[in-house]
């Protein structure tokens, strides 16, 4: 309950406009501050210099252009805009080339044509220069089209793409093997996002068996599957099963997100695993940044201390 509770909470104060302009002016002023310990920053540069960071420390990385739920034609061009000048950049840098995006920041609650040609228009500049761009998934009631969308692409010979599926969701076991069909890349998450309880698993018991549930069947017959999860109870699964099937640590790979259990991505990596690293950035970091609090009860009162000792 007080999980639930927490995910809700924070999934309000995400959609507050006086809070997210309050955290647009302080969270990000200056080194140290309270968002800065997920989000890289609100510039390029920023995310670069974080990225060079991730890469000396031995492990791999994803930049994650924050932005969503775009209301216009006008805001949809602009984050595609936006997305191709991260490539540039990202070209330009010699880091690893390596994105997310969610389509509802190129303009999928607006026009679902569009927002695919805007994505086409990132592939077609990423993909010669050797990018992987991962569609990341976004409430349930974007599950299908995201999907559909995805397989589109596939099927007219898009191999640089892979997708999000979220343990959460009482579809994803079809939606496992429906991905693993295909040969395509599959990231595979908890979930974050508030879900009624007629699409989702609503106890942490329940999501927990279908992530396992689901991580071994990816690691059996999944196209490279990335477990990213940061509960150290899915990572000896993984780990276990892994060893007990004689699945090499080359044929899968853990993510984490930027700033959550550092000692533990190390500590993967010199066990001789490959782990990613999710690297946010961007100036609509708020409400990211409130749904990863919302995954921990105990950040409630963090976050509200320090939005306010900031202020």
């Amino acid at each position: 309950m007080l999980e639930g509770a927490s995910k809700t909470f924070f999934h309000l104060v995400a959609r507050s406009g006086a809070l997210k302009a309050l955290a647009s002016r302080y969270g990000m002023r200056r080194e140290g501050s309270f968002a800065r310990r997920f989000i890289a920053g609100e510039t390029v540069e920023e995310a670069i210099a974080a990225a060079r960071r991730v890469e000396a420390e031995g492990l791999r990385l994803t930049l994650d252009y924050l932005g969503e739920s775009v209301a216009s034609l006008a805001d949809a061009e602009a984050a595609t805009r936006g997305y191709l000048r991260v490539v540039d950049a990202v070209v330009a840098s010699g880091i690893e080339r390596n994105l997310s995006l969610k389509l509802t920041q190129l303009g999928l609650d607006v026009d679902e044509a569009i927002a695919v040609d805007n994505l086409r228009r990132i592939l077609a500049r990423a993909e010669p220069e050797g990018f992987f761009i991962r569609i990341d998934m976004e409430s349930s009631a974007y599950t299908e089209v995201t999907l559909r969308i995805f397989e589109t692409l596939w099927k007219q010979g898009h191999r640089c793409i892979g997708v999000v599926l979220q343990a959460d969701l009482r579809r994803t076991d079809a939606d496992v093997e429906r991905m693993c069909a295909l040969g395509a890349r599959i990231r595979l998450v908890k979930g974050a996002y508030q879900e009624p309880r007629e699409v989702a698993y609503a106890h942490k018991e329940e999501v927990d068996e279908a992530y396992g549930r689901q991580v071994r069947v990816l690691l059996a017959r999944g196209t490279y599957p990335a477990v990213a999860t940061h509960d150290p109870a899915m990572i000896a699964l993984t780990r276990q099963w892994a060893a007990e099937h004689a699945v090499a640590a080359d044929r899968f790979e853990f993510q984490m997100l930027y700033g959550i259990r550092r000692d533990l991505q190390a500590a993967l990596v010199a066990d001789g695993f490959r782990v990613r690293v999710y690297i946010p950035f961007g100036r609509e970091w708020f409400p990211y940044f409130m749904r990863r609090l919302g995954e921990h009860p105990a950040n409630v009162a963090f976050v509200l201390k320090a939005l306010f000792r900031e202020h």
